[in-house]
């Protein structure tokens, strides 16, 4: 019996990439960044659709979803104009603590409310406010000294400290109230209480096609990934061929949004829309929104009243 003679694999079918040897198993490819962020993006449409489908009355017993969007749109301007007015830290660390719980009394999750709260405050805020913390700028007491100049200490003061505090709390109070009623409200019944309050047409029309065509392009950013991934045979280096993708990718981009927009406008006109949006249910004030509203008219005027106490 003659031992057969293996052939080696043709050279189309053998893969450009490096072979595993022992001192490549076990590691990770690292993700590039681009397709990274997109799949972070992905994931935020995913849940931002996903929330607004969703019925707030069926499987969230919360009482936060049963309230009427317009008290809740009432309250939450209420709230806000007496977080702008507060002038102590303690009192907006008091208030934000008071909206957490509300939020865990509420049925929201608390997990997922402060994490979306925190992602973005320090992010932006803090980074605006860091040099508003520098003797330069904020003159005082020299905590954190970092260097001399014309032998007078310079650095981080506790008025800065203090002012940047000041204002990182009243953003988290404020993102965190319309954090709250975004999440136990759904979008088009969010819409529909802005127009029911009085806001003009045009204004509501542009927050819905401004929310409707975020997600649309981005799904396009997504389609032109993964056409590019589904075309490409070799591995691809992600360095300039992801930027000269990205300034491609905005050319197109910006090339096809006035052709959607006239779609989008003349699909939903041949639908009857007239600039009002509409839900299956009607709005109907009851004992709890009522309720709800005295309450934040209540709690506004105790956090004024306090924080001039505090003072």
């Amino acid at each position: 019996m003659t031992a057969r003679v293996l052939k080696p694999a043709p050279a189309w079918l053998v893969s450009s990439e490096q072979p595993i040897g022992p001192g490549r198993v076990g590691r990770r490819k690292r993700a590039a960044f681009l397709e990274k962020t997109l799949g972070d993006g992905a994931e935020v449409v995913r849940r931002a659709m996903y929330a607004e489908s969703a019925d707030p009355r069926g499987d969230r017993p919360g009482v936060l979803f049963r309230i009427d969007p317009r008290i809740k749109l009432v309250a939450l301007v209420v709230l806000l104009l007496g977080v702008a007015l507060v002038h102590t830290p303690v009192t907006l660390a008091v208030v934000y603590l008071g909206l957490v719980l509300l939020a865990w009394a509420g049925g929201v999750s608390v997990g997922a409310f402060v994490t979306r709260v925190w992602l973005f405050v320090p992010l932006f805020t803090a980074v605006a406010l860091a040099p508003a913390t520098l003797s330069v700028i904020t003159p005082g007491e020299v905590l954190v000294p970092l260097w001399t100049w014309h032998g007078a200490q310079e650095g981080i003061t506790s008025q800065g400290l203090t002012s940047a505090g000041l204002v990182i709390l009243r953003v988290a109070c404020s993102v965190s109230l319309v954090l709250l009623v975004t999440i136990s409200t759904s979008w088009n019944r969010l819409l529909a209480a802005l127009g029911a309050l009085g806001v003009p047409r045009i204004f509501v029309m542009v927050i819905a096609m401004a929310y409707r065509y975020l997600f649309v392009l981005l799904g396009s950013v997504l389609d032109m990934v993964l056409a590019r991934k589904a075309r490409t045979v070799q591995p691809v280096a992600h360095t300039a061929g992801d930027r000269r993708f990205v300034g491609a990718a905005v050319g197109t981009l910006l090339g096809r949004a006035g052709h959607l927009s006239e779609e989008v406008h003349q699909a939903m006109t041949a639908r009857g829309y007239a600039g009002q949006h509409h839900t299956l249910t009607g709005f109907r004030a009851s004992g709890l929104d009522l309720l709800a509203l005295a309450a934040s008219l209540m709690v506004a005027v105790v956090i004024v009243g306090g924080d001039h106490l505090l003072r």
